[in-house]
């Protein structure tokens, strides 16, 4: 099969730029929770950094707590947006 014999108007087409776009908005979510966090408690003098479990705070909230976040709500994306289904053409 070549690019050409691909119908744009498959089901699967729709289905899978849609979990995409998800996909890279979850990415941009990270993105921005995670530079929020680095370089807004980041961004201070050491002398004023705040300590939670041995880990500068904003370590903690940008790569512990973001993890956490990330992997919650990614779990939560694919329970409820996510779609099985066959990647094989389906025969007439």
């Amino acid at each position: 099969m070549n690019k050409h014999d691909i119908n744009q108007d498959d089901y699967r087409f729709k289905i899978a730029n849609r979990e995409a776009l998800i996909g890279v908005g979850l990415v941009l979510f990270n993105f921005v929770w995670w530079y929020g966090f680095a370089y807004g408690l980041g961004s201070r003098d050491i002398s004023e950094y705040s300590y939670i479990f041995g880990l500068p705070a904003w370590f903690f909230y940008s790569c512990v707590l973001g993890f956490i976040v990330m992997v919650v709500l990614i779990s939560i994306v694919m329970k409820l947006f996510f779609t099985d289904m066959l990647l094989e053409d389906e025969e007439n």
